[in-house]
């Protein structure tokens, strides 16, 4: 019999549980016992058989084979056993007093390991603390059997009441419901209750979204999912998926149709939130298009310059000047905030480009008509002085 490896396995879990949680491997070796059946009973131990009688061995071998029959009879079990018949009567003797109590502390050892896989805090925390602890055999067939199914039931209340606190009115009523039931209503509960009540949650918040909803994307898909026969994990799937989806392409469909002929700024809001992400598309749709539009309006109504029939800069005053020079005539005439530009001696006019052409048209008619008073004002005293002499 291979008590090295049976040494092997009691102290690596008595010592290092934690490292055995993260092992499956050997929580689901080929030495482990079959999985959801307890481990087999320890055969009582009888008193030394008086080897004179013949059918004392034929009865421990038929002891022997009894126990290895056994469903929970694991792979060590099993070879310990044929191993001992085949050895004869002292160690089918043995194997019955003394080698079948390890084996089957080693079994409960690997049994109530393989707990850890679906195990909440408390009794992850149980199992710790009873495989650290130097246990009896009774001590661990008392947990595997009892101790174990009290602790699963104090996670699952813990877990159901955290369930509640976040669920719809469906999840808390079936909740509450399972705390003042039996630990089987609780574990029901966390196994399709739960499911079924969110199902019926979630089919009230659809019908809630659809009722508020103006999108075609959306609300046709909506309405094809409640027409259906959708599961409780489709129903989930939706809501936290797939409706975000769907609210995005009906936001991009509005955007679209604002923006087509809309101003300068809400065009460009309005593609910069195309370009950007859901949320940007949900800014742009609650406030964005209105500060955009409130932008384009008021560039609408901002007066143009020289459309009001008024130059912007100040002063007042009226001026008439005329004069020659050099084969041809030069006007500027000068009222309010209006300028009237001079022409030269071809006839065509100044060109302007604007509030500062303005300011440049009236200097040069002005000079010109300084030039041109200057000049008449000299040939005038000059006939005077001629006429003198």
């Amino acid at each position: 019999m291979k008590f090295s490896r049976i040494a092997a396995a009691v102290t690596t879990a008595a010592l290092a549980p934690a490292v055995l949680i993260a092992s499956p491997a050997f929580a689901a070796g080929p030495d482990a016992p079959a999985t959801g059946n307890h481990p087999a009973p320890t055969t009582p131990d009888q008193a030394t058989p008086d080897q004179t009688v013949p059918d004392q061995a034929e009865e421990d071998r038929k002891t022997i084979l009894a126990i290895i029959a056994h469903p929970m009879a694991s792979e060590f079990m099993k070879e310990a056993g044929r191993k001992a018949v085949a050895d004869g009567p002292k160690a089918m003797r043995k194997f019955i007093e003394v080698d079948q109590h390890g084996i089957r502390m080693d079994d409960y050892r690997i049994a109530i390991l393989r707990l850890l896989s679906d195990a909440g805090p408390g009794l992850k925390e149980g199992i710790q603390k009873v495989l650290s602890s130097k246990p009896t055999i009774d001590q661990l067939r008392h947990f595997h059997e009892v101790t174990q199914h009290e602790l699963r039931d104090d996670d699952n209340k813990v877990e159901i009441s955290r369930i509640i606190s976040t669920g719809g009115t469906g999840v808390k009523e079936a909740g509450k419901k399972a705390l003042k039931g039996t630990p089987a209503d609780r574990t029901a509960f966390l196994k399709t209750g739960r499911h079924l009540a969110q199902a019926q949650d979630d089919l009230v918040e659809l019908a809630r979204i659809d009722e508020a909803w103006d999108g075609p994307i959306l609300t046709e898909a909506i309405g094809k999912l409640m027409n259906g026969s959708p599961t409780p994990a489709e129903l989930r799937h939706f809501l936290e998926v797939t409706q975000y989806e769907l609210r995005d392409q009906d936001n991009r469909v509005s955007i679209a149709k604002i923006i087509d002929g809309g101003g300068p700024e809400l065009v460009k809001a309005g593609r910069a939130a195309l370009a950007g992400t859901p949320a940007d598309r949900t800014a742009f749709l609650k406030t964005g298009q209105h500060e955009a539009r409130a932008k384009d309006q008021a560039a609408k109504d901002k007066p143009a310059p020289g459309k009001d029939g008024a130059d912007k800069n100040t002063g007042t005053g009226t001026g008439t000047g005329t004069g020659s020079a050099a084969g041809g005539t030069t006007t500027t005439v000068t009222t309010g905030n209006t300028a009237v530009t001079g022409q030269g001696h071809n006839g065509s006019p100044l060109a302007t480009t604007g509030a500062d052409d303005h300011t440049t048209m009236i200097a040069g008619g002005a000079g010109t008509a300084l030039v041109a008073g200057a000049g008449l004002l000299l040939a005038a005293r000059m006939r005077r002085a001629g006429a003198a002499r």
